[in-house]
């Protein structure tokens, strides 16, 4: 059987640029194929014709509503005649009078797994730039069918990807630089306009920052996985942490009181990694931020901040520093998103030093902090174990003292967590803690010995597991 014999009956090849194969010598081998192509065909009706290559051919639908990305609704797809292989690169101008007159243009393209194929249902996984997931089209009567997408679910909790300390990349041609902000990573999971927010800890903060959960409602897209940061702007209008500060450590009860009163956040969003059931994170940086730029989200607590691709380092880390940032992020426009990575394909390059630190002891306070904390015992990550990095005694109000106490105290233990020898002048007076707490400090440097000189404590970071605290 000649199964493209209903489609050269349509075409003179002498009239039309469409490939028109003459007849096989023998009928094409079966095998399940595995390319697809969806080419939108500006015809006497604008439609979308979808394409499955099967059994040396590609079997066809028209498609006048296009591919659906809700799974809610399903399109019309009226099956048409087989088409040759060749046609699966088409694109041309079919010229008047003849079948299917009009512009043919490739929409999209890739590859497909077969799940099911039966007369009248298809199963198949779409793997393409535009479309991606499961589809099924199934038989209604005669030629007409539908095409349904299956739902694909959000990703479970998961930890984002995560940059190097380092220098300006050389190639800086194929990077892009965003600023660093200074605040609280946050996953947004949004589904039909709820908003669930993740830290790099997987854990649920949602309820911390009530006001973001009116994202949900300023995008018209049904399914949305952004990453981002959280932060407060300060009176100079950037972020600054320590405003952010009173916003992580209360519980959900008093959040209504903060928003009445103070420091509303803004979540900063620098990443798409699903849309509408389609994943995202094996993209390329440069087409993930095209599609982020192209939702425009921006409201009252929400933005997406420029991205400078290819830009001049030096000018842009410069404004950085005027707005006394912490430095910038460096991104290779052809990385990929690798979730919980830690990757030098994202690069901070920074203007001041800070650390995370975890808090493994104290010394109690004197003078006008005696019954306070003094100062804290602070460490870093290595392979033997929790190093001791130094002590911070400044960068503290009498509000954050009396809140590190409160958390401290319960933590107190016989013996220090410090895997080496802590200076006898910080031992000997040291309250020992369980290593739970972790904190952001600036400093001045790293001395010989390893240590912090010059720490100062900006704020907790309870959104970092003390494990994942090395030096950077």
């Amino acid at each position: 059987m000649d199964k493209l014999q209903a489609y050269r009956d349509k075409r003179d090849a002498a009239r039309t640029p469409e490939p028109v194969p003459p007849p096989a010598a023998s009928p094409p081998a079966e095998a399940p194929g595995g390319s697809f192509v969806i080419q939108e065909h500006h015809a006497r009706r604008l439609h979308w014709d979808f394409r499955l290559e099967r059994d040396g051919v590609l079997v066809s639908w028209a498609l006048p509503k296009g591919v659906p990305f809700d799974p809610a609704v399903n399109h019309l797809a009226v099956h048409t005649e087989d088409h040759p292989l060749e046609y699966g690169s088409f694109e041309g101008q079919i010229p008047r009078g003849e079948y299917g007159a009009g512009a043919v243009t490739i929409w999209d393209h890739g590859r497909y797994e077969t799940v099911k194929w039966a007369p009248s249902e298809v199963k198949v996984v779409l793997h393409g730039q535009r479309v991606t997931g499961g589809y099924v089209l199934f038989q209604t009567k005669g030629n007409q069918w539908m095409i349904h997408r299956e739902r694909l679910e959000l990703p479970g909790a998961m930890r984002p990807m995560l940059a190097v300390t380092g220098p300006a990349p050389r190639d800086q041609d194929r990077w892009a630089l965003e600023m660093k902000w200074d605040g609280v990573r946050a996953l947004a999971y949004i589904e039909r306009g709820k908003v669930r927010l993740m830290s790099r800890t997987e854990r649920d903060i949602t309820v911390t920052y009530p006001e973001l959960a009116r994202l949900g409602a300023a995008t018209t897209h049904k399914q949305l996985l952004l990453d981002g940061e959280i932060v407060v702007f300060g009176d100079n209008g950037w972020p600054e942490f320590e405003a952010l500060q009173p916003r992580m450590h209360v519980s959900a009860a008093s959040q209504a009181a903060l928003l009445a009163g103070q420091t509303p956040v803004t979540y900063l969003i620098f990443d798409l990694l699903q849309l509408d059931g389609r994943p995202l994170m094996d993209l390329e940086y440069t087409r993930r931020r095209a599609l982020l730029d192209e939702l425009a989200l921006s409201g009252p607590n929400w933005q997406t901040p420029p991205s400078f691709p290819g830009s001049d380092f030096a000018a842009v880390q410069a404004v950085s520093k005027e707005h006394g940032m912490e430095g910038v992020v460096a991104k290779r426009l052809d990385s990929r998103y690798t979730p919980g990575v830690r990757t030098d394909n994202w690069r901070k390059i920074k203007n001041v030093h800070t650390q995370e630190a975890v808090v493994a002891g104290y010394k109690p306070g004197q003078g006008n902090r005696t019954g306070q904390v003094g100062s804290l015992l602070i460490g870093v990550n290595d392979a033997s174990g929790l190093i001791y990095a130094g002590h911070v005694g400044t960068g503290f109000s009498d509000e954050t003292l009396r809140m590190l106490g409160d958390k401290l105290r319960p933590l107190r233990r016989p013996d220090s967590p410090f895997a080496g020898p802590v200076p006898p002048e910080h031992a000997r007076p040291a309250v020992w803690v369980d290593p739970r707490l972790v904190i952001q400090v600036a400093f001045d440097r790293w001395t010989k010995a390893g240590r912090m000189r010059a720490p100062v404590y900006k704020g907790l970071r309870d959104d970092i597991d003390p494990k994942d605290v090395v030096r950077e």
